[in-house]
């Protein structure tokens, strides 16, 4: 008799699931988010795709065991980081290639003059695996419990250190690390767009170029306007393209300046410095250069969040072949940047690494198509990072607002708080032309997300055995992240403190 009443269930519940279109059943139905007018066919990413979620499905299928509970299915689905649940391992290894690939790789060489060969190679091979290991940590406890899922870094970090203190904790550091990148991008993708014009039109006199300001402008009406697209995965496409413009950017840095003769006066010697304290710095200096050459931790729980799961299909397998495959490609092009580019200009290496190096001492004997290939591919590369970036800023604001309202932005809300982040970026991008400056100090406080959380929210949730060696493995790597975190900051402030900082407001160079 149950048997014959759970499958009824199971008809009633396909028959109400079939007709999600007709209007007699709305009370079934999560209102979805309005679409803009602006986030047509053209501009929508081919490889997105959603569909609405039944509240009388989903309540039922949590009760058969076939789907993990959602924090807040109504919610959840209205907010852009998991309003569609159609991810895969394709998406995963977009957004992770995409959004884990930086321009800061390209100072890995700087790394390597005060590291030196064996130790350069060892700090980055050992940052490499345990960066990688945090992730695998995130991605395992993305459902660390049965029926519930933390799609957000700042939800996990309250789950296990508590409401007040995993905010404290988290919030500064991920909300920097989206809406500070964001900022950094525009500088360097505006920067980078007036180098490829100045490139290109190098021989036509007549054409007068943008100043940079006006750059930034460009930059960040571009990124706006791909900002419309209204969630995670409606940007695979997107990420697919900046995947592709990084691995091609960085492969034809090194390569290039391997090929290329090498500048005279080459040398690989350790240089000194002035104090000891001097050289403690560098060394930490060194270090925050390769750590923060990795980047995206803040993102791989979102990324995660965007994918179906259930007990026989959880999400963490697709989302770790994804992550394996694209830090795969990272490890490809990050170490042949750092060695390639350390054995081809050694300490003659400029303090804006491997791309200036290239332009300093092989800009004449260069194609001009293949220098402006390179910057416009930085370029694109830094646009479609933006989105990315930026989406949990927006999945943080639409989650006050439904969190309050109890129903989904409109369109036109919506269009407006991603307009004025891009403006917000832009504003900051001008009025704090140094900032890039302070990336040390601030990188410094930031890194512990990527790790010392990630091991410390492991014992938290999971509570291993004491002295077992997940306990112990996970302890010992979470302090020393902590402890590498304050000597980051401590060796920051310290450089600024001995050779100045430029300060100067709204004065873009």
């Amino acid at each position: 008799m149950e048997s014959e009443l759970v499958v009824e269930e199971m008809k009633n519940i396909s028959t109400t699931i079939s007709s999600t279109s007709s209007p007699h059943d709305s009370n079934n139905i999560i209102p979805k988010t309005p679409k803009s007018p602006f986030s047509s066919k053209i501009l929508m990413s081919p490889l997105a795709s959603a569909s609405p979620i039944m509240k009388k499905a989903l309540t039922y299928m949590e009760e058969i065991g076939h789907l993990t509970k959602l924090h807040d299915p109504a919610q959840d689905a209205w907010l852009p980081i998991t309003e569609s649940r159609s991810g895969n391992a394709y998406y995963a290894a977009f957004h992770t290639l995409c959004s884990g690939i930086g321009v800061q790789a390209l100072l890995l060489p700087l790394a390597f003059i005060t590291l030196g060969w064996i130790w350069g190679i060892i700090s980055l091979s050992l940052v490499f695996m345990w960066q990688l290991y945090t992730l695998w940590l995130l991605i395992q406890l993305h459902e660390f419990a049965p029926g519930m899922r933390n799609s957000r870094y700042l939800g996990l970090s309250m789950a296990a250190f508590g409401e007040k203190l995993g905010k404290i904790l988290a919030l500064f550091p991920t909300m920097y690390l989206s809406g500070g990148t964001c900022v950094t991008l525009i500088m360097i993708g505006g920067s980078t767009m007036k180098i490829f014009f100045q490139t290109v039109c190098a021989s036509d006199s007549h054409i007068t170029t943008l100043s940079t300001i006006e750059w930034y402008i460009v930059f960040t009406v571009s990124a706006i306007v791909l900002a419309q697209l209204p969630n995670l995965n409606s940007i695979a496409g997107i990420s697919l393209v900046g995947s592709i413009s990084a691995v091609t950017y960085c492969t034809l840095t090194w390569v290039i300046s391997v090929v290329k003769e090498r500048p005279e006066g080459v040398s690989f010697e350790h240089v000194e410095n002035t104090s000891d304290v001097a050289t403690i710095c560098a060394i930490f200096n060194a270090l925050g250069m390769i750590v923060f050459a990795f980047r995206g931790h803040n993102l791989v729980l979102e990324i995660q969040g965007t994918m179906p799961s259930s007990l026989k299909n959880p999400s963490h397998v697709p989302m770790w072949k994804g992550v394996k495959f694209s830090y795969s490609i990272i490890a490809l092009c990050l170490f042949p940047l750092a060695i390639g580019g350390y054995w081809a200009y050694g300490n003659l290496m400029p303090n804006g690494g491997i791309l200036s190096a290239l332009d300093k001492y092989h800009g004449e004997d260069t194609s001009k198509v293949i220098l402006g290939t390179t910057s416009l591919l930085v370029a694109i590369h830094c646009l479609t990072s933006f989105q990315i970036y930026a989406m949990p800023v927006f999945d943080n604001w639409e989650c006050k607002y439904t969190t309050k309202k109890k129903k989904p932005c409109p369109w036109w809300l919506r269009t407006g708080l991603r307009v004025f982040f891009g403006c917000l970026t832009f504003f900051i991008s001008v009025a704090l032309p140094f900032l890039p400056s302070l990336a040390g100090l601030i990188g410094g406080i930031a890194l512990t997300v990527t790790l010392a959380y990630p091991c410390l929210m492991w014992i938290m949730i999971k509570k291993p055995n004491r002295y077992s060696p997940s306990w112990f493995i996970n302890w010992s790597l979470g302090l020393l992240g902590l402890v590498l975190s304050v000597l980051l900051v401590f060796g920051a402030i310290w450089t600024i403190a001995t050779q100045g900082m430029d300060v100067h407001f709204f004065k873009t160079q």
